[in-house]
């Protein structure tokens, strides 16, 4: 019998955002990749996700919305930061938003709803890397703040679980130190 291989989630890395180029998946494949990353856990059925696509003159336009409200909170910012702020947005060409949509009235707990928003999230990184593209799940500021929240266009009941920058890569992506199995796995003993 062969033994099942772990080599996809063994090979997972995240491409740092900077290094992602054209080309990006096409409307075809990224039907394809969101179709797969929605297959998640999702107790209730609730659907706690959406997607949101930025690309082209859009993400160029949220960006520089993000970077003028950045540098307004906090004109003392220094010049390499506001930098950072003006090109986040910039690198990879496309930017999946993911979000959660929180249905209070339900008995599964928000917690729940938010996990399985971020399963989704996860396996958009799965998915692109599948498919030979690379991607980085980025938060920042920007996934916390409410205004940022109602430019996307969400209720009070939504908020911003990641950026997903996807594109092809320009580097191999660096692995780093993981954590020891014996520092996080523990069997335990009534």
């Amino acid at each position: 019998m062969n033994q099942p291989n772990l080599d996809s989630l063994n090979a997972r890395r995240s491409v740092p955002s900077r290094q992602l180029g054209e080309p990006a998946p096409d409307d075809a494949t990224l039907h394809r990749l969101i179709e797969a990353a929605i297959r998640v856990p999702d107790h209730g059925k609730l659907e706690p996700f959406r997607i949101r696509i930025l690309r082209g003159d859009a993400k160029r336009s949220f960006g520089n919305t993000l970077a003028n409200m950045a540098i307004a909170a906090n004109p003392d910012l220094s010049e390499s930061k506001r930098e950072k702020e003006q090109r986040r947005y910039e690198h990879a060409p496309l930017v999946l938003v993911v979000s959660a949509r929180i249905d209070a009235d339900s008995k599964v707990p928000e917690l729940e709803q938010n996990l399985t928003a971020g399963c989704v999230a996860y396996n958009l990184l799965l998915g692109a890397q599948a498919l030979g593209y690379g991607a980085q799940w980025l938060t920042g500021w920007a996934a916390y703040d409410r205004d940022v929240a109602k430019l996307l266009g969400m209720k009070k009941n939504e908020h911003v679980i990641g950026f997903i920058h996807v594109g092809t890569p320009g580097m191999e992506a660096p692995e780093r130190d993981r954590p020891a199995y014996d520092d996080i796995v523990s069997a335990w003993q009534p």
